[in-house]
């Protein structure tokens, strides 16, 4: 098995936004020649303000939105998104989770339903192993078994991401896109989550797609880390390698705007407002 988790060559994501009485209709070029390699087990965060693209290059290597030129290949596999040509297995290998664990869950489905869906539609699994598959990974990720008969409302933020996760994990995908996993968040929250999906990953040999706005989240996490601007890498190199030594402007800038919201810092600013 190749050591490249997912590649990306030259993909590209255009809209086309149609005219009216006072406008022409115009090509809106999303991604630029996104080209990028990501070691198995390793966590690639993408950084860069709201708009530059992030999420739209989340959503093409989730499987979600195909690109309009360039190639996707999971684990060395060419992935045709256009032309429906997507196995239940290359599908599985790649699993999404979003912001906003409020919207992301049914509110009219239990959790057990929210976690054993993915496995009906994809599996021969019995109800009863989707049932017992589904208790495991409600403990792996900090929940109770008892919590499986319950709704998604009945939960705090926290508690429905880490249900999100446990879902996403379910069809055992090697591959997790998180798109802005923990910005819904409070700040103890936060520290949790980030914690909860470094100690998956180990468990699990998972690789990461980070997506963030925030680069001191990111400081915790990533392995490397991807700056983006209007559609392009601007920048592109290790964890320390860009925190220590950023060398494009718009990096600099970034990290000026940035507070500082690590894991440490959120602990620091947790026990400060305890002491008050």
């Amino acid at each position: 098995m190749s050591d490249i988790a997912l590649q990306t060559i030259d993909v590209t994501r255009d809209y086309h936004v149609g005219g009216s009485m006072f406008s022409r209709a115009r090509t809106v070029h999303a991604l630029k020649g996104i080209s990028m390699t990501v070691e198995r087990g390793k966590t690639l965060a993408i950084v860069g303000e709201s708009g530059c693209g992030k999420s739209t290059l989340a959503r093409i290597i989730a499987m979600i939105d195909p690109p309009t030129t360039g190639t996707l290949l999971i684990d060395g596999t060419e992935v045709d998104i256009a032309n429906r040509s997507i196995t239940r297995e290359m599908r599985g290998k790649v699993q999404i989770v979003f912001q906003n664990p409020y919207g992301s869950l049914n509110p009219r489905q239990k959790v057990g339903d929210i976690l054993t869906e993915p496995l009906k539609l994809n599996t021969a699994m019995s109800a009863a192993a989707r049932r017992e598959k589904a208790h495991d990974m409600l403990t792996k990720v900090g929940m109770m078994p008892e919590h499986y008969n319950r709704y998604p409302h009945m939960f705090s933020g926290g508690q429905r991401q880490r249900i999100a996760i446990a879902r996403a994990l379910m069809l055992n995908p090697s591959l997790l896109v998180l798109d802005e996993p923990v910005s819904a968040l409070d700040l103890s929250v936060q520290a949790q989550i980030l914690n909860l999906l470094t100690d998956l990953q180990d468990e699990f040999g998972l690789t990461y797609i980070f997506v963030s706005h925030d680069l001191s989240v990111v400081r915790y996490i990533a392995d490397e880390v991807m700056v983006m601007y209007y559609g392009e890498v601007v920048e592109h190199g290790t964890r320390d390698t860009i925190f220590n030594d950023p060398q494009h402007d718009y990096t600099k800038i970034l990290f000026a705007a940035t507070p500082r919201a690590d894991v440490d810092s959120i602990r620091a600013r947790l026990a400060a407002k305890s002491a008050a």
